[in-house]
Parts: C-alpha cells; sequence; structure tokens
C-alpha cells in the first residue's frame, strides 16, 4: 500500500477543522483525497496531532491525588470507566471506548505517515523538512511512553520477558503488530528520541510551545529513564535539558486570585501537552464539585507556599480543586515537559547516589521561586541522603500535582520498596490497591483483542 492511501485521514481539511473524529479507522479511503506532501501540509498535520492526541487520563482518575467525596458523586458518574477506575475494577471499561488507548495510537499514525511522506520526497528546505522529521520522532516517542506506563507493568529487571506495546511503526492500517516485550518498547522510544534530537531546533519557540526542541527531547529523555530506573542517565539528559532551557517562574509575581494563573506558554514550559478530555467531571480543572483533592495532600503545603493559592481554589460546595496550572485555556490539565520536573528529577537523582547537600541545593532552588519572600525561605536541610531523598519526593508530588505523573511515580517507587498501598471507600465498601499490583497496568481494550488477537495484560 502506498503512502499516499494511507494519508486519506490527515488531509488539510482535517487538521484545519481540528477533527476530534476517533472513529476514523472505520471509514473508507477515498480515492478523490489528495494526500500531504508539502512542509507546511506536513507540519500542519504533526500540529492536528497534538491538539487531538492528549495524553492519557486514567492515571489521574486511579492515583492517590484526590477523593470523591460522597457515594452520591460516585453513583452519579456518567462512564463507568470513570467509576471503575477509581476503584482499581479489573473489568476496567465494560464496552466503553478507551481513548487512552486510541489517542496516541492515533498521534502514532500521523508521525508514521508524516516520516513515510518525508522518506519519498526530496524538499527544497532540508533543514525545515529535518525539524518536521525530528517533530514526528518525538510525538512518536511520547505517545509509545504513555502507552507504556499506562498499559505495560513497571519498567524492571524483568523487563526482557514483560509485555510491551504493539510497535506500529510504518503508516498501513491494515498490517497487525504482536506486543513486543517491554524493553523492547523503551528502546525504541529511546532511539526515537535519539533520532530527534539532531534534527530539532535547540531552543523552545516561546509562542508555540506544542513544537518540540532538543530541550524537549533531553526532558522527555529524562522523564522516560527516571521511570526506568536509570539515574544517572535520568541526570544526564535533565543536565542537557537545562542548557537548553532553564526557566523559573518567581511565583510571587504570580496571581494568587485568577483561576487561570498561568498563560498558555509560561515560561517554564518546554513542551506542551494536555490530559485527554474524555472525563472532564474527574480530572478536569476549575470548579468540579463531585471531586476533591486529597485534604492530606492539600495540608501538606505550608501557609507562606503560594503554591497552596496558586494551584487550588474553593468549588462551590466549599471542597477544594486543582485550577489550570500550565494552561491559559480549557479545563484539561497540563501533561507536558517543564522545568520545575527537571530540578526535581536532577535532586532525586543526586539524593541517590549519596550527594545529600546537592541534591537540597537543586530542591531549594526550586522551592525559593514558590514561597512568599517575606519571611524570606528558609532553605531545608538534612542529615543524610535517605532524609534528602524523602523531602525530595514529598516535594515532587506538591509540586507535580494532577499533571498526570503520580501513577507512574507509584509504579516506579513501589519497585524501588516504597511499599504505597492505596485505599478507598465507596458505599460502605473499602477497595485496596496493593504496591506492585498488576491492576498498574490498564487492561487492554476489549476491540482492540478482538480485532487484533494480541494478549491481555
Amino acid at each position: 500500500m502506498k503512502t499516499h492511501q494511507n494519508l486519506w485521514i490527515i488531509t488539510l481539511l482535517t487538521c484545519t477543522l481540528f477533527s476530534c473524529r476517533k472513529d476514523f479507522l472505520d471509514q473508507k479511503p477515498s480515492s478523490d483525497i489528495l494526500a500531504p506532501k508539502t512542509l507546511t501540509e506536513l507540519q500542519g498535520i504533526l500540529e492536528a496531532a497534538e491538539r487531538i492526541c492528549p495524553t492519557g487520563g486514567l492515571p489521574q482518575l486511579s492515583c492517590d491525588d484526590y477523593l470523591i467525596i460522597a457515594d452520591q458523586n460516585y453513583n452519579a458518574l456518567i462512564t463507568a470507566t470513570q467509576r471503575n477506575a477509581y476503584t482499581w475494577q479489573k473489568n476496567l471499561y465494560e464496552g466503553e471506548k478507551v481513548e487512552d488507548w486510541n489517542s496516541p495510537y492515533q498521534t502514532i499514525f500521523y508521525a508514521n505517515s508524516v516520516l513515510e511522506v518525508l522518506a519519498e520526497q526530496n524538499y527544497a528546505n532540508p533543514a525545515e523538512a529535518n525539524r518536521i522529521k525530528g517533530w514526528a520522532y518525538f510525538v512518536r516517542a511520547y505517545a509509545y511512553y504513555d502507552l507504556a506506563k499506562n498499559f505495560c507493568r513497571v519498567y524492571s529487571h524483568t523487563a526482557g520477558n514483560d509485555l510491551g506495546l504493539p510497535l506500529r511503526k510504518n503508516a498501513s492500517v491494515d498490517v497487525i503488530e504482536k506486543r513486543s516485550s517491554l524493553e523492547e518498547t523503551f528502546r525504541f522510544i529511546l532511539s526515537d528520541l535519539d533520532a530527534s534530537l539532531p534534527l530539532l531546533n535547540p531552543l523552545v519557540e516561546p509562542l508555540n510551545k506544542n513544537r518540540p526542541s532538543k530541550a524537549a527531547s533531553w526532558a522527555m529523555k529524562a522523564r522516560v529513564y527516571l521511570y526506568m530506573g536509570d539515574y544517572r542517565l535520568a541526570e544526564a539528559s535533565a543536565d542537557s535539558a537545562l542548557l537548553y532551557h532553564d526557566r523559573l517562574i518567581d511565583f510571587s509575581t504570580i496571581s494568587t486570585s485568577s483561576d487561570t494563573p498561568f498563560s498558555h506558554n509560561a515560561a517554564e514550559v518546554i513542551y506542551h501537552s494536555n490530559q485527554i478530555g474524555a472525563y472532564s467531571s474527574t480530572t478536569g480543572t476549575g470548579n468540579r464539585p463531585d471531586i476533591e483533592v486529597n485534604p492530606e495532600l492539600y495540608q501538606s503545603f505550608a501557609a507562606e507556599d503560594l503554591r497552596k493559592s496558586i494551584f487550588f481554589r474553593t468549588n462551590t460546595l466549599g471542597r477544594i480543586n486543582v485550577k489550570r496550572g500550565f494552561m491559559s485555556a480549557g479545563i484539561y490539565q497540563f501533561s507536558g515537559l517543564a522545568c520545575d520536573e527537571l530540578y526535581l528529577i536532577k535532586a532525586e537523582c543526586l539524593a541517590r547516589k549519596g550527594e545529600t547537600g546537592l541534591s537540597l541545593q537543586y530542591l531549594n532552588r526550586l522551592l525559593s521561586t514558590r514561597f512568599k519572600k517575606t519571611p524570606n525561605f528558609q532553605p531545608l536541610t538534612a542529615a543524610t541522603a535517605a532524609e534528602a531523598l524523602n523531602i525530595i519526593l514529598r516535594e515532587r508530588r506538591k509540586e507535580l500535582i494532577w499533571r498526570g505523573i503520580r501513577w507512574s511515580d507509584l509504579k516506579r517507587l513501589n519497585r524501588e520498596g516504597a511499599t504505597i498501598t492505596l485505599s478507598r471507600s465507596v458505599n460502605g465498601k473499602t477497595y485496596t490497591l496493593s504496591p506492585n499490583d498488576a491492576r498498574y497496568a490498564f487492561p487492554i481494550p476489549e476491540q482492540e483483542i478482538n480485532q487484533s488477537g494480541i494478549e491481555q495484560n
């Protein structure tokens, strides 16, 4: 099948109209649709992929960032997936569509299509063609990582034998791929990021944070290596990212009363993505009467910590909700890459190799931008590396709340022996999720199993 036959869904009309249809594979290609070929058209495809294919929401539903206040709120949830994810049910979807699976694979389809067109054409502006090629490699890696951390076991020493993802490396919709090993999946993610690095522009575009840069690729590598438990390479990748983009916002300059305290292109942001909108009543920001931020987590913010008023708001029932974070519009929370995460990765890696003082220097530099100037911020101290690590992980949870990161942190920290057990009570019944439970890997959607025959978790 030629590339132009695979590109019927990614015409300029689709890109221009911001189409959000997810049933595109049910349609038949039409021979009278013009396949995109110019660099402008190919960039439009990737712009559309960023807009309509954000990161999964199931991790936010399932983690311990929040709780649903009353049984009636839980019972009134519109989708079975929301109810079941909150209580970690094995029969998670009950036949509903699973955008956490569909959306990333749609992004992968877009990226593969762009890469195939670029391979077939010679362009007068090779530098621009290379930039777009690097962009496609990056978003493919970004989508595969989102799938891997959600639908596979945590990366560990058994990764060579554990189930990974079906790795679709071309745009054909007819080829069925079996699941790779988890090791193969992560090596593919890292190879795509490596391929993107020499092709992308060095610096972050201030007004186009959806376009990746070298800083974004290095930041993504830092996130991936941290999840894998390779702290040496996570630290080195964070260092490389910060060489290209090192910005921390002074929170004393940010409104504490606004529900949208940050712009869409906030200075700290390196790459922009947001969580899917499929579960807006439970994962959305702003006034959400059904849910409340974990009260224990909210109370852990000190009174002089500006994040307490910048990150949170009180809803119409007097409960605590999150604001939009690094977003200026919409209700779906930021899940992209930013400098605060890099500082936390750097600090954690230093603490894990015993560099107590230096690890807290990085953490304190971040925190000094988050606290009121009067009284002056008091730097945190620790007597041992283990104590420093506990402090850093506590601040990591607070800083990165509602960013789609906590679920993967729970997986990797329990792998390291953290023994974090989650518990919820609904309708008089208590539900628990033990450390390293198989349910930390969400089930593959039944529609995918039926169509492809791949192995279920």
